[in-house]
């Protein structure tokens, strides 16, 4: 059996639309900016020669499409009172408290988001 990456760029591309009729069927706001999404970035690796970077490219897409259903699962969940969204939920706000812990030790100050 083939792993996920085995797939063609075309597969994986066309995975990705058909998921995206899941997510946001129609002609929606939402559905133009994903399949815009997706759109732009296959076409900025159109050219991609590089075998290496190809199959990074593309493992990138699986980890995408992965994460999104994943955080789908959770949201899911957490609505029916499962443990996945709460486990989320803990994850996130640890991970939260560990970078704010990071950049007040390290004395940086970016409650504007400007990075200064």
């Amino acid at each position: 059996m083939s792993g996920p990456t085995q797939r063609t760029s075309i597969q994986l591309y066309r995975d990705l639309l058909r998921l995206l009729t899941h997510i946001a069927p129609g002609s929606s706001p939402k559905s133009i900016a994903l399949r815009t999404t997706v759109r732009v970035e296959f076409e900025k690796s159109r050219n991609e020669e590089d075998p290496t970077k190809i199959e990074a490219l593309k493992a990138n897409a699986v980890r995408a499409l992965s994460n999104y259903m994943l955080y789908q699962g959770g949201v899911q969940d957490k609505k029916k009172g499962g443990k996945l969204g709460a486990a989320m939920d803990s994850f996130h706000e640890r991970s939260v408290q560990g970078i704010q812990q990071q950049t007040s030790k390290s004395g940086i100050d970016d409650k504007d988001g400007s990075g200064r």
